[in-house]
């Protein structure tokens, strides 16, 4: 879409500013908003958000707000879903100026606790080949309406903050996919090489086993081999954990069997259950995250929780699937690390499938992980 031209030399300088800031090294949520505050300085706007489409978009993954107060946003309670007026910008994909909002056919009102907003400015942050979501102003400060410089503006704006998406979404499916190559590598190598060097160990052992005079040394060698026949198995199970096949038995029995494994350095055994079509609706690459974060969670809660119990929910609904590990332990914070490199890993694995991940305290203690993840990662 060609911009029209902005007259004011210092908005244009504010502008390219704010836009030569997708090159930092900046976090994408803090960029984005730097971004809706800039919308809001150079349209002269009370209040700004942008929101985020989910990758199957079907919904908004992220909502930034600017002009609320941290009390009116709880207030506010659950954020917009994509619908109304803001699901008009999306859809159409062209900008939207509102002398009132409430008076399009489509708005939906607010909810209880929203400050009142009567001029509106939607554009839809896009690029040429897709729409990611919509950054929208309200309530003019100093005039009834916004105008065609404000829209020329904030559409540089958010077309700045699509590209900023864009690129971090490619630069996360680059690191799945170096993930990947190095996967299918070591389980070559596992494969290939190391397996059978372990494999020619046992056969020389077992030769070397005809020589030796003692019944004790034969006994010695024989354990030897069954030991190194254990470690194959063990590394042939690993390599076919590599691969990308869907999970024979599902999703359901590995985590059974996750928890039988390491039920002797947890104590109390967890509980497990699950909600919705858990062995039929999670795809093979989601699940092997999921069983991989149960893996992290129940590791993290045997060392440093010292819990009396601890559960395991898998819920399916409304096209995510989420897990939580709750515990009733000490608690992140005392003794107990929130932060580190396993929590990083989960946090990272959820942001690849375009999914959240939370850790917080349980009253009157304990600590509950939510990892949540759409069906449509594949």
């Amino acid at each position: 879409m060609p911009y029209r031209k902005v007259r004011d030399i210092d908005k244009l300088q504010r502008l390219l500013g704010a836009v030569l800031m997708i090159e930092a090294d900046v976090e994408l949520g803090d960029l984005l908003a730097h971004l809706v505050e800039e919308a809001c300085a150079l349209a002269g706007a009370r209040y700004g958000a942008l929101g985020v489409l989910n990758e199957s978009r079907t919904s908004l993954a992220e909502f930034i707000t600017y002009g609320l107060s941290e009390e009116r946003e709880l207030a506010i309670g659950d954020r917009p879903t994509g619908r109304g007026v803001l699901g008009v910008v999306v859809a159409d994909g062209e900008s939207l100026r509102l002398d009132r909002i409430g008076e399009h056919p489509l708005s939906v009102g607010f909810p209880e606790g929203h400050p009142a907003m009567s001029s509106f400015l939607g554009v839809p942050v896009r690029t040429p080949s897709t729409v990611y979501g919509n950054l929208y102003l309200t309530n003019k400060l100093d005039a009834d309406r916004f105008s065609e410089d404000d829209e020329a503006l904030v559409e540089a704006l958010a077309q700045a903050a699509a590209i900023a998406i864009e690129n971090n979404r490619l630069r996360d499916r680059l690191r799945l996919l170096s993930v990947i190559e190095d996967r299918d590598r070591i389980a070559r190598e596992l494969h290939d090489r190391i397996i059978q060097r372990i494999f020619a160990i046992g056969l020389a052992l077992q030769e070397a086993s005809r020589y030796a005079v003692r019944d004790e040394t034969r006994a010695a060698i024989a354990k030897g081999v069954d030991q190194l026949d254990i470690v194959i198995n063990e590394l042939r199970a690993t390599i076919h954990q590599l691969d990308d096949d869907p999970l024979p038995g599902g999703l359901r029995r590995h985590a059974a069997e996750l928890i039988d494994e390491l039920a002797p350095i947890l104590g109390p055994r967890p509980t497990l259950a699950f909600t919705g079509p858990i062995d039929t609706a999670i795809p093979p690459r989601v699940a092997d995250h999921l069983l991989a974060v149960l893996r992290e969670a129940l590791t993290n809660v045997a060392k440093h929780a010292r819990a009396q119990s601890c559960s395991v929910e898998f819920d399916l609904a409304d096209g995510e699937i989420t897990l939580r590990v709750s515990d009733d332990g000490v608690g992140a914070g005392a003794g107990r690390p929130s932060t580190g490199l396993g929590l990083a890993n989960l946090a990272q694995r959820a942001t690849i499938l375009g999914g959240a991940f939370s850790i917080e305290p349980v009253e009157p203690h304990g600590t509950r992980l939510t990892w949540r993840v759409p069906l449509s990662a594949t």
